[in-house]
């Protein structure tokens, strides 16, 4: 999609603090941080959101994951332990319709959840 931001960081419109890249997929720093790591990871197909996901496209979910694990590696937050989060669609919290993971650490996370 020519609009979309994520496409537009893909294709090297706008600059980002890469984190890791390979044939499928992108990280890079986020640019509103919530935790001392945040780390947004995105498929360098569009998809719009986790519901887009069908036999076409599920190894895009398995590339994501790998991804996540080696930026978890990269970012030293393997073993001391991190949260992924996917929102899927507004009332779900997402802003960039692209489907992209949230990758955060580096200190104990709370949530209301327990």
């Amino acid at each position: 999609m020519s609009d979309c931001i994520f496409c537009k960081i893909i294709r090297g419109e706008i600059p980002c603090a890469k984190v890791y890249e390979d044939d499928k997929v992108l990280a890079f720093d986020d640019i509103h941080p919530m935790a001392p790591v945040h780390v947004v990871v995105i498929p360098k197909s569009h998809i719009p959101t986790l519901m887009d996901i069908d036999g076409k496209n599920m190894d895009v979910v398995s590339h994501l994951i790998s991804a996540v694990q080696k930026v978890a590696k990269i970012k030293g937050i393997a073993e001391s332990g991190f949260r992924v989060i996917v929102n899927c669609n507004a009332e779900g919290g997402q802003v960039v319709f692209h489907l992209h993971m949230h990758v955060l650490g580096g200190r104990k996370l709370e949530d209301q959840l327990g």
